[in-house]
Order: structure tokens, then C-alpha cells, then sequence
């Protein structure tokens, strides 16, 4: 918004500096006789007293408040152009489209009023020698009517300013973090570029995070580009993005020579188990042999196909650590620690399969020799549950009554089993096993219902 204020012509400040030096050359009776004559009617101006000069004082003192109001509308109309361009910047959504239609609205009304005001300064001049007292009143209402129509534009505008609060805040936030994002995210590349040539510079490929890193580039180009080009939110998010890859490729580069030294330690700890475990396969049929001589065939009988069943898983975890060591020279480090995983679960089903036989043969042993002690170690948590089911109590409830009854009789039926002349000791001890887990679940069972009801 502009306004043109009239100044006094230059024309007229001409004559009355020539005139004053006219009055200064004349002689001194000359000089009298000219200034007698401008207070008696010889000047071409026409005065019209007190009255006159206060109207006019009146009508500039109107126009200046008038000025003082446009510009400060002006002033304030421009500092929420600029809140509406930093919302804009980064907010697409609904709120913020009738942000900007509202000021849009605002300016068309803001030009309407400053149309006014200027046409009421231009069609009055203030300085005029002969300016009427009534074009004085007139020109001095018309300018007090303008500033008053500013000034209420600009208190809708202030207000309107004062709606955009929450959507401006949010703006500047994200604009304030906008910056330091991005530098982040440089900083991360480059961190994690140096991180990578330091490992390749001791030997290691690093090809994947070569490949990973790499990929990165774009998206630093997108970031060079800048907010202007893709956006604030989207920005926000390219950098948060980077700035985590780009550290888990440092991350990766800096771990990755400890990382080798622990997958050539597994190799060498794997190579020694599995030479270990081809050893103890081979103590497994003799201890078969015994089980079939002193026991009945359901003592043993699951555990015809362990001898195989040991040869097979060794070989194949010597193969798979033949691949691993292959997959680590290669340098393929996601490979080698998968085939690794792999080694030590065949390690480890073998071993469990070779320490069944082992302890198949121990236990029975153990049993047969003295199967009272198992007999006695169940029925002790036999009663230790049926205590726990009577306390507080002259009838125990039939919930935990019935499953221990049953498991008493499970007991005495398996005790009467061991009478025959080929005794399954290894039924024996897996219904001992049955039946203090029965009474496990007893106990625990009454204890979560006197929890839930607080004794």
C-alpha cells in the first residue's frame, strides 16, 4: 500500500524567498509602505483568522492520525504475509488453506479501505493558501472516517493473527528443526564414509555396506536440493531417514573387524565341539548294547536310530562349517554367521541325542537298584499338595481333591508294575515324572486362587 502526501509547491516557497529579498533591497519608507500594505488588504492571500487556521489544523491533525494508521496496517498486513508463507512452507492441510483464503479476504478489504484513505488525501490540499474553513471541516471529517476504517481493519487482522497462532507454531517448529536435520544427516554420511574406508583400507571388502552407503547418494542430492524444492515435512523426513541409515552403515563398518575375530573364534570353538561330538557318537552303541542285555526292549527300544542319527548330524555340521569358513574368507558375513546358527543347532540335537543314551542308561541303573527312592520323592509332593489343599480347611475341594486321588492311584499302579519278572523301569519313572507334575499343577493352581482372593 502507498500513499501520496502533498507537500507546499516549490513554486510558491520561490516567490516568497524573492519577495522577502525584494523587501530587503527597497529603501527603508518603501519597505514600511509594503508591509503596511499586506496588513490592509495589498497581499494576494486571503485571511480568515483564528477560526479558519484551527480547521485547518484540525484537518492535518486528522490527516497525520490517518498516515499513522496506514502505515501501521501496511506494516502489520506485511508481518502476516510473512506468518502465512512460514505456515504455507511446511503445512499442506485443511487448516492451513483457510489460513490462507482468510488473509487473502482480509487483504481484498485492507486495499478497499486503503483506496479510500488515499483518494481522501489526494482530493484535499491542506496547504493551500485559500483553503476554505468548510473544505478544511470536510477534508478533516473525510480523513478521520478513513483512519477509523483502518484502524478497525487492523484490528481484524490482528485477530485473524492471533487464530493463526497454533498453526504458526507448529510451522516454526518444524522450520527450526529443519536446519539442524539436515546437518545431521550430512554429518552421519560422511561419518559413516570415513568409518567404511577405514575398514577397506585394512583388508575387508565391505562390499553390502558399500552397496548400502552408495545408495544414500540420492537422497543427499534431494537434501542438497533443499526445502524449497521437496518441502519441509518431506525434507524432515529424507534427513531422519539418512541420519539412521547412514549410522547403522558406521555402526556396521566400526563392529566389522570385531566381527570377523568372533566369527573366527566360533569357527574354531564349532570344529573343536564337533570333533568332540564324533568321538562320543561312537561310545553310543556300546552303551545300546548294555540297555538291550539288562533291560526290557521298552527301556531302549526309542533309542535304536540314535548311532545314525549322531553320524548324520555330525556331518552335516562339518559340512555346513566347511561353508562357513568358505562363506568367511569370501568375506559374506551375513552368511557365514547364518551357517554358523546352523551348526550349533545340529551340534546341539546331536549332543542331546547322544547324552539320552547315556542318561537312559544311568537312571535305570539308578532304579533299579533302589526304585524306593523314586517311589518316596513322589509321594512327598504327593503330601505336600494335599496338605497345601486342606489348609484352612475340614473337606478339601473336590477341584484339587479329584486330581490328586488320581494321582495317588497313578502311583501305586505304576509301584505295582515293578512286581513282574521284567520290569519296565523306564515306564516307571516317566509315570513317577507324570504324577509329581500333576501335583505341581495342583499346588499352583491353589495358590493363583488364594492370590486372586487375597489370603
Amino acid at each position: 500500500m502507498t500513499a501520496t502526501h502533498t507537500r507546499p509547491r516549490a513554486g510558491a516557497t520561490a516567490s516568497a524567498v524573492g519577495d522577502v529579498l525584494a523587501l530587503v533591497l527597497l529603501p527603508v519608507p518603501l519597505v514600511a509602505a509594503v508591509v503596511a500594505g499586506a496588513f490592509t488588504g495589498g497581499g494576494s492571500r486571503r485571511w480568515f483568522g483564528g477560526r479558519g487556521e484551527s480547521r485547518r489544523a484540525e484537518a492535518q491533525a486528522a490527516k497525520d492520525a490517518a498516515a499513522a494508521a496506514f502505515y501501521e496496517l501496511d506494516s502489520a498486513q506485511r508481518d502476516l504475509r510473512i506468518s502465512i508463507e512460514t505456515i504455507t512452507a511446511v503445512d499442506s492441510s485443511a487448516g492451513a488453506r483457510r489460513a490462507v483464503e482468510g488473509f487473502e479476504a482480509l487483504g481484498r478489504r485492507i486495499d478497499e479501505v486503503s483506496h479510500r484513505y488515499i483518494a481522501a488525501v489526494d482530493a484535499h490540499d491542506l496547504d493551500r493558501d485559500d483553503l476554505e474553513p468548510a473544505v478544511a471541516s470536510r477534508a478533516r471529517d473525510e480523513l478521520n472516517r478513513a483512519e477509523g476504517e483502518l484502524a478497525g481493519v487492523k484490528a481484524e487482522l490482528d485477530r485473524f493473527g492471533e487464530g493463526l497462532r497454533p498453526l504458526l507454531d507448529t510451522a516454526e517448529s518444524q522450520l527450526a528443526r529443519l536446519a539442524p536435520a539436515v546437518e545431521r544427516a550430512r554429518a552421519a554420511l560422511l561419518a559413516a564414509s570415513n568409518a567404511l574406508d577405514s575398514v577397506r583400507s585394512s583388508g575387508m571388502r565391505a562390499d553390502s555396506l558399500a552397496a548400502r552407503l552408495a545408495a544414500l547418494a540420492p537422497e543427499l542430492t534431494m537434501l542438497n536440493q533443499g526445502a524449497g524444492r521437496h518441502g519441509v515435512p518431506e525434507t524432515l523426513h529424507r534427513a531422519d531417514r539418512v541420519l539412521r541409515d547412514a549410522e547403522a552403515v558406521r555402526t556396521e563398518a566400526e563392529r566389522l573387524p570385531e566381527r570377523a575375530a568372533e566369527i573366527d573364534r566360533r569357527l574354531v570353538s564349532l570344529r573343536t565341539r564337533a570333533e568332540a561330538l564324533t568321538t562320543r557318537a561312537g561310545s553310543v552303541e556300546p552303551v545300546l548294547s548294555e540297555l538291550r542285555r539288562r533291560f526290557s526292549a521298552a527301556c531302549w527300544q526309542d533309542l535304536q536310530p540314535v548311532p545314525e542319527q549322531a553320524s548324520l548330524g555330525v556331518r552335516q555340521a562339518v559340512e555346513k562349517l566347511r561353508e562357513a569358513a568358505e562363506a568367511r574368507e569370501e568375506q559374506r558375513w551375513p552368511d557365514a554367521t547364518a551357517l554358523l546358527g546352523t551348526v550349533r543347532a545340529l551340534l546341539n540335537s546331536t549332543d542331546e541325542a547322544v547324552s539320552a543314551a547315556g542318561d537312559r542308561l544311568q537312571r535305570l541303573n539308578a532304579v533299579a537298584k533302589d526304585p524306593q527312592r523314586e517311589i518316596d520323592r513322589t509321594r512327598f509332593a504327593l503330601r505336600d499338595a494335599q496338605r497345601l489343599a486342606m489348609a484352612g480347611r475340614h473337606t478339601p475341594d473336590p477341584r484339587h481333591a479329584g486330581p490328586l486321588d488320581d494321582a495317588v492311584a497313578r502311583l501305586d499302579r505304576a509301584v505295582a508294575a515293578l512286581e513282574g519278572r521284567h520290569p519296565d523301569y523306564w515306564q516307571f519313572l516317566t509315570e513317577n515324572e507324570a504324577v509329581r507334575a500333576d501335583a505341581a499343577r495342583v499346588v499352583e493352581r491353589i495358590r493363583e486362587e488364594r492370590g486372586a482372593a487375597g489370603v
